[in-house]
């Protein structure tokens, strides 16, 4: 089977466009990265340091986590500021955003690392990496 062939299968299992599938395939094993979710960034941190998260961690806003309303906790996300290109993988460990249209709210520092502490929000996408 080729990549086209392999990426195109992949896609139609996952209900995502072939282009928005990545394959690399290696003999026989296949590792993908496909875009699972894009829309409103948002960040939350000192008001929430050292609080209790939905999975029962403490808050740290210097660590790369991150709230998601659906994804189970531990799900390493990479998300991707679609203004700069800047990218970071995070650990989702609570629940939220709770603000209308917005998809993920990160640690500060995850915000830091794409580059959104002064706007606020930003627009990414979100890629399950593990």
């Amino acid at each position: 089977m080729n990549k086209k062939t392999i990426a195109a299968l992949v896609a139609a299992l996952l209900c995502v466009s072939p282009l928005s599938v990545s394959t690399l395939v290696s003999g026989s094993s296949v590792a993908l990265a496909a875009t699972y979710q894009q829309g409103t960034a948002s960040w939350y941190g000192p008001g929430f340091n050292g609080q209790r998260t939905a999975n029962g961690e403490t808050f740290n806003m210097n660590s790369l986590t991150a709230a998601h309303k659906s994804l189970p906790f531990g799900t390493r996300v990479k998300v991707t500021n679609l203004r700069n290109g800047k990218s970071v993988t995070v650990r989702i460990n609570d629940r939220g955003p709770y603000a209308h249209g917005r998809i993920i709210d990160l640690s500060k520092a995850a915000a830091q690392d794409i580059g959104m502490i002064g706007s606020g929000t930003a627009q990414v996408k979100l890629e399950i990496v593990g």
